[in-house]
């Protein structure tokens, strides 16, 4: 640094320069401190762990042993019924779960943060005996895919168009009731009606969180219909087997106020197109082109056999 840091015994300058030790110096303090044996010693047992480590009753087992009480660690539902399929799209009265504007990011659609004593993942802790002030957060609770579907769309900070408070809430079309998302999703799930998000521009942007796209599958959405898409959270979505696609030709998502029922058939190609029939409250129909948000026959693989994860388990 250009100033000095304190005066000698002389009353001169004293730079950094002049009392930072050499390479030299560095290297032959280190060759008399750090040994073989103090590695040894270290790392002997560090297979065994630690007496905290070593109290944990476990099974010895080839496979992971799930635990059904655990709230932390749950055996996900991602390969169940696993079956191959063609590449042809007919979803056929799908309702819209949630509206939103540009710029949403993977923060908003799955939160890592606290879990909010009153939200759908809070009220499952509690139900289950645990303290709100035990109940960490989304982050450490990512094992768990109970906590993290109900925590899908539940940022406090996300806005769905579809209703008027902020928070992770919509408008359940049968009855018009508001209530959370999670809720919502599962009451169209009794029903067996596919979802649909619609979205802005720049879905999915931020970093590149899993949960993003494994928290949509499990909600039961289909398709998310989007005016751009960030790069990596489309792969994602592609990952877990959910069809990202394109408004054109000039339509937005302002086509739509959430109430409208939704079919969309064809062929999925890699940029190809498929129709969208959107049924509104007064009966009329109108027909759309949506866009393939999908680069390669991979990708297409993908979809077809309801993700990257279960393709793989399907190729053996």
């Amino acid at each position: 640094t250009k100033d000095s840091i304190c005066k000698d015994k002389n009353g001169n300058d004293v730079y950094l320069k002049d009392i930072w030790p050499t390479n030299n110096e560095i290297e032959d303090c280190v060759k008399s401190v750090v040994t073989r044996e103090m590695f040894i010693q270290k790392y002997k047992d560090v297979f065994s762990g630690d007496e905290h480590w070593r109290k944990i009753k476990c099974e010895k087992s080839e496979i992971y042993n799930w635990d059904a009480n655990s709230t932390y660690i749950q055996n996900p539902p991602y390969f169940d019924n696993l079956s191959p399929k063609n590449n042809k799209i007919d979803i056929k009265g799908a309702q819209i779960l949630a509206m939103f504007g540009d710029s949403i990011t993977t923060d908003h659609i799955s939160p890592a943060g606290n879990i909010a004593s009153s939200s759908p993942a809070g009220i499952y802790l509690k139900n289950l005996g645990i303290e709100p002030q035990d109940f960490n957060s989304y982050g450490s609770r990512r094992g768990n895919h109970n906590v993290m579907m109900r925590g899908t769309f539940a940022n406090i900070r996300i806005k769905n168009e579809m209703v008027s408070i902020e928070g992770g809430y919509t408008k359940y079309i049968p009855s018009q009731e508001t209530m959370s998302i999670f809720d919502a999703a599962m009451r169209y799930k009794e029903s067996n009606v596919p979802l649909i998000i619609v979205a802005g521009k720049e879905y999915g942007t931020g970093s590149s969180r899993d949960w993003a796209a494994k928290g949509t599958l499990l909600l039961g959405i289909k398709v998310v219909i989007a005016e751009s898409f960030e790069r990596i959270h489309r792969a994602n979505l592609i990952g877990m087997g959910i069809l990202p696609l394109i408004f054109q030709n000039g339509i937005t998502r302002k086509i739509f106020d959430g109430s409208e029922i939704i079919s969309i058939k064809g062929e999925i190609v890699p940029s190809g197109n498929l129709e969208c029939i959107i049924k509104r409250k007064d009966s009329s129909k109108q027909s759309i082109q949506l866009k393939c948000c999908v680069q390669t026959a991979t990708e297409v693989k993908y979809l077809m056999d309801g993700g990257v994860l279960s393709y793989i388990l399907l190729l053996t």
